[in-house]
């Protein structure tokens, strides 16, 4: 197993990046970023704007957000912040005035779908 806590990146606010970004370790977005977005754990700041196609393990929005999520772990939208687009996530939540515009498709592990598979052949 690897150590990320080390691995610590920033794009600050006044600076825009288009393209494609592939981070490892914390990313956190202050600035905007267009494209598409690959990482493990993702900040967008209060001041920051992501308009991309994003793969990551966990996204935490607190600015604003346009575009596809695919998060395999949580997908956090804080009061601030501003979803919009499509949306794929095992763990979703929303604190009171974040706002989420999105087809929305929750991640059902694979144990939990053959255990209701089991569990409905079983029904009498």
């Amino acid at each position: 197993m690897t150590d990320n806590s080390k691995n610590f990146s920033i794009i600050d606010k006044d600076l825009t990046v288009e393209g494609t970004i592939t981070c490892k370790g914390r990313l956190i977005i202050k600035g905007t970023v267009k494209g598409t977005l690959t990482g493990e754990t993702v900040i967008i700041a209060n001041e920051g704007a992501v308009y991309a196609n994003t793969r990551v393990a966990q996204l935490t929005i607190a600015g604003t957000f346009e575009g596809d999520i695919d998060a395999s772990g949580a997908l956090v939208i804080l009061s601030t912040g501003r979803c919009t687009g499509k949306v794929s996530c095992k763990n979703l939540a929303i604190e009171a005035d974040g706002v989420l515009n999105a087809e929305v498709s929750c991640i059902i592990p694979e144990a939990t779908d053959q255990k209701d598979r089991l569990l409905e052949e079983n029904r009498p």
